[in-house]
């Protein structure tokens, strides 16, 4: 089974946000800024970002994600579990890119929410 890898919140608040995190998870986040704080649990990361106003010109098939909360799997050989799974097909998927943070994929289940499918 695959992994869990990460939780990704946004927010417009990242302080208050990565304060409440601190209260909740009884640690500091590995590192802290303005605009994104990012703590490291056994193998789990969640990031706290700034959300960042919606860009009206944005489309689903662009190879940008939307800024939303969303969370990542861990996929080890993304490109081929991709082609292979017929996930390319759905009509909002990202097909897998690379990024500043690594190479993903994105798609939405059947309720509307974000996943991500993060190379491992």
């Amino acid at each position: 089974m695959r992994q869990l890898v990460e939780l990704a919140l946004f927010t417009d608040d990242v302080p208050a946000l990565t304060a409440f995190y601190v209260r909740l998870l009884g640690g500091e986040p590995s590192f802290s800024s303005d605009q994104m704080a990012l703590f490291q649990l056994d193998g789990l990361h969640i990031l706290i970002h700034h959300r960042v106003p919606p860009d009206p010109e944005y489309k689903v098939d662009s190879l940008e994600p939307p800024n939303e909360d969303h969370f990542a799997i861990g996929v080890k050989g993304l490109d081929d579990m991709w082609s292979e799974s017929g996930l390319s097909q759905l009509s909002d998927a990202i097909e897998p890119t690379d990024y500043p943070w690594g190479r993903s994929a994105y798609v939405r289940d059947p309720d509307g929410r974000l996943v991500e499918m993060q190379a491992g």
